[in-house]
């Protein structure tokens, strides 16, 4: 498995191609804003997925850009379906000096806790973790967790913004990421890499609630 990982648009999203050296398939993970150097290194491999930890617009204000090129079905959780064609509710229309209102067309395919996909030759295993979005998803591709918004390296996700709940947060962090193995790799939506180990020690928002 080759992570490739790319900080996309004003916010800098990390957005990520999971590629497959041997079928030559590889996955998406979240649709940032201008996502032209992520669809350049994608060219090589046939994509199988576009995975979206969540529909907030820096997440998929690519998705349409990179559907066009990559003709790959989309995933979502069913609570934000909605969000990717409403810009209220996906946050850009209150964020006219970044881009304005941004719209896509909805997932092919809607993602519940527990599922698991069997995609360019990886199993994917499904993670409600909803908190900082009422959707917010992870992914558990081996030893590799990609976290959205939910956790990051030493800190955690806003849940100022509508459909946020800092308690709902806490509880997916604790009952779900912060039962993987400490050596898991964390590949948030900001910022850089970590483990599951690291965070339990270092992260005040988690070593508190870590009994």
């Amino acid at each position: 498995m080759n992570i490739h990982t790319f900080q996309l648009g004003p916010l800098q999203t990390n957005c990520y191609i999971i590629a497959n050296s041997e079928t030559k398939e590889a996955l998406i993970i979240d649709a940032g804003m201008s996502p032209g150097e992520l669809l350049d290194a994608a060219g090589p491999y046939t994509v199988k997925a576009v995975l979206l930890t969540h529909a907030h617009f820096d997440h998929m204000g690519g998705l349409e850009q990179i559907r066009n090129k990559v003709k790959a079905p989309v995933y979502i959780h069913p609570n934000e379906q909605e969000w990717l064609g409403n810009a209220d509710l996906n946050g850009s229309s209150r964020w006219p000096m970044i881009g304005g209102a941004m719209t896509a067309q909805p997932a092919e395919h809607e993602l519940h806790d527990e599922d698991v996909l069997e995609l360019a030759g990886f199993t994917i295993r499904v993670m409600e973790t909803p908190g900082h979005s009422p959707g917010s998803l992870s992914f558990l591709i081996e030893d590799h967790v990609f976290s959205g918004d939910a956790l990051f390296n030493r800190s955690i996700g806003r849940t100022d913004l509508p459909g946020g709940n800092y308690e709902q947060l806490i509880t997916s962090i604790h009952d779900k990421l912060m039962e993987l193995p400490d050596e898991t790799s964390v590949h948030p939506g900001h910022g850089p890499a970590t483990t599951i180990g690291e965070e339990k020690l270092y992260n005040p928002f988690v070593s508190g609630i870590m009994g």
